[in-house]
């Protein structure tokens, strides 16, 4: 019977300097030999998928903006866009409690370069794999976003961190890393969703998935899976999440988990 399977990327079929696996390649590939759909579903926007030897290892579709862009064979049959009036509000909001927010659209990610040094780990993949496609806020930019959601830098005091999710909880899914970086998903839209939407767009049953993820944006997604799948390399949260917890990215951990569920 066929399957959807749906991979995160970051910590999943990569790490954050882009090495992927031969064993995660191969297993991709006989994954969809098999007749079974393989699927991006990444908290990264569509804008930061751009890399080809990713791309390469053959998709069916993509999920990515935890939920809010799903496209199937490069036809993007769902969008969830941040209103521009909201969105500069909410820009504003999170500036005075001292969030530094990057923003985060299908075509481009908007990134003012002086609330990021060059010592921002973050800052610079964006800068190292974005090129023209990394823009500012502000500037001839600002207020006109075409953004699906936002992530921040979110390294201040305790109580002003706490105080501002709540004002935002009413608008947002809040995701937080940890005390200094955190994702902000437009209410009703996370990973679990974007899997659901892909699945009725090809007819697959729910039944019939399976998640692969490491981290805490994946906690949705591993959970609403048939069958969720953690990378021994992920976080406590997220294996405790899954149904299973295979080896670390770089231990074969892709190929390893497909091969103990029959999908390869």
């Amino acid at each position: 019977m066929k399957s959807a399977v749906f991979f995160d990327i970051d910590g999943t079929l990569w790490d954050y300097e882009k090495y992927i696996p031969d064993s995660c390649r191969e297993g991709i590939k006989k994954l969809r030999e098999n007749g079974h759909l393989a699927f991006i579903c990444s908290g990264r926007a569509r804008a930061f998928i751009q890399d080809k030897d990713l791309l390469s290892l053959g998709f069916d579709g993509i999920v990515c903006s935890c939920g809010c862009h799903v496209e199937i064979n490069g036809d993007v049959l769902y969008e969830k866009v941040i209103d521009k009036d909201f969105a500069k509000k909410t820009v504003e909001m999170i500036r005075e409690y001292g969030f530094r927010p990057i923003l985060e659209g299908p075509k481009k990610i908007y990134m003012d370069d002086d609330e990021f040094d060059h010592n921002d780990y973050f800052g610079n993949v964006l800068r190292r794999d974005l090129g023209s496609d990394l823009v500012t806020i502000g500037g001839d930019y600002y207020g006109n976003w075409l953004i699906n959601k936002m992530s921040c830098a979110t390294d201040v005091a305790a109580d002003k961190r706490i105080e501002c999710f709540e004002r935002l909880s009413k608008h947002y899914e809040i995701i937080a890393h940890n005390d200094e970086v955190c994702e902000l998903v437009p209410a009703g839209h996370n990973k679990a969703t974007g899997m659901m939407k892909a699945c009725e767009l090809v007819g697959i049953d729910p039944a019939n998935t399976y998640a692969f993820g490491d981290s805490e944006n994946d906690l949705d997604m591993l959970q609403a899976a048939h069958v969720g799948i953690a990378m021994g390399n992920g976080t406590d949260r997220a294996k405790a999440a899954a149904d299973y917890v295979t080896t670390a990215f770089d231990e074969d951990g892709i190929y390893n988990g497909l091969k103990h569920f029959g999908l390869i």
